[in-house]
């Protein structure tokens, strides 16, 4: 008995099922309603209608347990990192992929997705090359952008949505604040799989209030088949350089912040740094998948940070437990009635909820950058990137004067504006500064 409970702590062993449930389906409750959520929101900007917003929930859970499938058991050896992490449909992307589906179009995002995985898997094989470009001080910097720029997003979900008749009205913001309410308590004041399951449990509050204010709509769920067949091409491939341009950016930030993700789940879980296997085949992984994504109409998958730090905290890294978790997604992803359900989640509920995980977001960005010292420089990267990157994205019609694709590039989100100072600002006050001091005697 004691053997089948430790077979827990080693990533190969086989534990006992009873053992294997609870942990699989406490890392289902983390992840699910990060998973969804992305996808709702880029579906209501990009006009999609219930059934199309159903079924890119559906490509949401499938591809994220397939993608954890991927990581966990690495087939051909070299695509996946072997390692105890869930994958899911990242917030990170949310800010850009909104705006290229209201802009473009939802094929415009899938056809730069696919583009963008094939980056991935060629990071993937160079990573070492290019991780002098994003040191924590930039990484933390660009995490932070992310965050801020997904603040508005959840405010006007807590005020109803922006092309809601009632935006702003008391019964939303009600229905918002009870929902982070819940989150907010259980996430400081609680323990255990309360607390890990804080934002699930907030949504459920906040449903079942919703529900008694008549402010959901049961329609999609009775016109959802019981299975459905997820049918590649579905929504489409266009190829338009702007937004392929933009989404390999993303791609690229989302890679280097993978390798953190990684590193925390091997000195959290494992005592011992990731070898360059598991982060070289982690990453092509990822690539792979969201190719494979981009055919099926899978908003991008990433790394699970409320996941990496589930796994920190208990300990258990064995791949089976994983295994069952996917297979949970999975068997979500094809049963549209499931899908359905979520869609029926009003959009208060949703903004009273994610509230606090793009909080999280911009403290992780905040503890890398503290993480080094702020020295003159340090804080001239952070400051002037985050100037001009949220200064120019708030500013509506300042680059007027420039092309459209210069707008829609830089003007239009934080990130990618934010990214590329970073890197350049960094290159030029601290990389010449580094090499100096390595050619000075001591």
């Amino acid at each position: 008995m004691k053997e089948e409970k430790d077979a827990l702590f080693k990533y190969d062993d086989k534990p006992a099922l009873k053992d294997i449930i609870p942990m699989g389906l406490q890392h289902v409750v983390a992840a699910v309603v990060g998973i969804v959520t992305p996808g709702i929101m880029i579906a209501g900007v990009s006009g999609l209608n219930q059934s199309d917003t159903t079924l890119m929930i559906q490509t949401s859970l499938l591809f994220s347990g397939i993608a954890t499938l991927v990581q966990v058991f690495q087939p051909f050896g070299i695509v996946g990192s072997r390692l105890p992490v869930m994958m899911g449909a990242s917030f990170a992307y949310v800010p850009v992929l909104m705006t290229i589906g209201a802009d473009f179009g939802i094929a415009t995002i899938f056809g730069a997705q696919l583009i963008g995985g094939v980056v991935v898997i060629l990071i993937g094989f160079f990573i070492k090359k290019i991780r002098i470009l994003f040191p924590p001080l930039v990484t933390g910097t660009v995490i932070l952008s992310i965050g801020l720029s997904l603040f508005p997003v959840a405010i006007k979900y807590m005020a109803g949505g922006a092309s809601s008749d009632n935006f702003g009205s008391l019964q939303n913001w009600l229905v918002a604040l009870v929902t982070f309410g819940i989150v907010f308590y259980l996430n400081n004041f609680s323990k255990g799989t309360l607390k890990l399951a804080s934002i699930l449990c907030g949504m459920i509050v906040g449903y079942v209030l919703a529900l008694f204010l008549g402010m959901v709509d049961f329609e999609p769920i009775k016109n959802a088949s019981l299975f459905q067949v997820i049918m590649p091409g579905h929504f489409g491939l266009s190829f338009k350089v702007v937004p392929i341009f933009t989404l390999i950016i993303m791609f690229i930030v989302d890679s280097v912040q993978a390798i953190g993700q990684f590193t925390a789940t091997t000195v959290g879980a494992m005592d011992r740094e990731p070898t360059d296997k598991e982060l070289s085949g982690g990453i092509m992984g990822s690539g792979l998948t969201n190719v494979i994504g981009g055919f099926f109409g899978s908003v991008p998958v990433a790394t699970f940070g409320q996941n990496v730090g589930l796994v920190s905290v208990t300990k258990v890294i064995n791949k089976y437990v994983f295994a069952f978790a996917s297979a949970v997604l999975i068997i979500a992803g094809v049963v549209p009635k499931i899908a359905a359900v979520l869609t029926t989640i009003p959009q208060p509920v949703i903004g009273g909820a994610t509230i606090s995980v793009f909080a999280t977001i911009s403290m992780t960005g905040i503890r890398m950058i503290s993480s080094q010292k702020l020295t003159p420089e340090n804080t001239a990267v952070v400051g002037l990137s985050l100037a001009f990157g949220v200064g120019v994205a708030l500013s509506a019609g300042c680059l007027n004067g420039f092309p459209a694709w210069v707008d829609t590039i830089f003007g239009s989100s934080e990130v990618i504006l934010t990214t590329l100072a970073a890197v350049l600002f960094n290159l030029i006050l601290n990389h010449g500064k580094r090499s100096k001091e390595k050619t000075e005697p001591a």
